[in-house]
């Protein structure tokens, strides 16, 4: 399911719940409108495990739901005010939902344009190689050519190779991962991912140190698993302050430490702060590079035009002057 309506789904959880309907009950009801997959099949099992009188903890501990959907489920309950932690969820989701949609279209266009100058370049090669081969044999004499024939292949080689390590990146959720971090665009949604979660969290009661010890636990593989760990263990030593706890970040920018340790205390509302500010961020460089990528790539499809037939122009210019020469 995706997040949009997943998010929907506990907006209306939420409001079944507030209008007296009993969780299983309203679980029950929701899972009929829902199409067949993993996560409908889950909730119906959750909803037969608590019919059964299956306590919350044990029922959610038995399904494949997301983390941070059965944390929150459990702090609701905890609190007394699930459909609250539910709605909160919801929020998160669509703002989620909302940056990831921006960015993962920023990913398709270049990734077709990469294509797309393979292709042409495959087409280009074989018609120049099979026009100079196939129509002028014996150019094959001119030292000149055989050269040019290999240059010809370079192009396309290159793009081949960059369309595997692009579809690498895309497909191995390791090396995506650790590029989330990396690359400004999505390093930034990264940083109001964690944010965000940290509100969550915060909001809800959760104790600062087992809310680190979360987020840690979702960003599990990457850089900043490591650095959220070392701020939990600076808490531990007695660092409460959220300056010196994150003091000498690498992974996450003085800004973002900036406008937390500015609340103070309230770390709920840095965290807000952050991720608002964050996400801002990154709706903007998503914008940006929308709207440059589609005039990048004419000029990247042109030059590549431009790389592929001049070689060749210049060896018959040069072949043409050879052959007046006499020699």
């Amino acid at each position: 399911m995706k997040n949009d309506e997943f998010a929907f789904f506990n907006q209306q959880l939420a409001a079944m719940l507030r209008d007296g309907i009993p969780l299983e009950g309203a679980l029950h009801r929701l899972c009929e409108d829902m199409r067949h997959g993993v996560m409908r099949d889950e909730l119906q099992l959750l909803e037969a495990d608590l019919s059964r009188g299956v306590t919350m903890a044990d029922a959610l501990a038995a399904r494949k739901l997301p983390e941070l959907y059965k944390r929150m489920i459990l702090i609701g309950v905890k609190s007394g005010d699930l459909p609250g932690s539910l709605t909160m969820l919801a929020d998160y989701l669509q703002r989620q939902n909302s940056l990831w949609m921006r960015l993962k279209s920023l990913m398709v266009y270049p990734c077709i344009v990469l294509i797309a100058a393979f292709l042409l370049a495959l087409f280009l090669t074989y018609i120049l190689s099979t026009f100079l081969w196939g129509n002028f044999a014996f150019l094959a004499n001119y030292p000149h050519v055989p050269i040019v024939w290999m240059g010809l292949w370079v192009s396309p080689v290159m793009l081949g190779l960059a369309v595997v390590a692009a579809l690498i990146a895309v497909s191995v959720p390791s090396i995506r991962r650790q590029l989330r971090w990396r690359l400004p665009t999505f390093k930034e949604a990264s940083l109001a991912q964690v944010a965000s979660a940290m509100v969550l969290l915060l909001k809800n009661g959760v104790p600062l140190g087992d809310a680190l010890a979360f987020v840690e636990q979702l960003e599990q593989g990457t850089i900043a698993a490591g650095e959220i760990g070392e701020w939990r263990g600076r808490l531990a030593s007695g660092r409460g302050k959220f300056a010196e706890m994150a003091a000498s970040s690498r992974v996450f920018p003085p800004l973002f430490v900036w406008t937390i340790a500015q609340s103070g205390e309230n770390l709920t509302a840095g965290f807000q702060r952050a991720a608002e500010l964050y996400q801002a961020r990154a709706m903007y460089r998503s914008e940006l590079l929308l709207y440059s990528a589609l005039p990048c790539a004419i000029l990247g499809l042109a030059a590549m035009i431009i790389v592929q037939i001049l070689p060749v122009a210049g060896t018959l210019t040069s072949f043409l002057s050879w052959l007046g020469s006499g020699d």
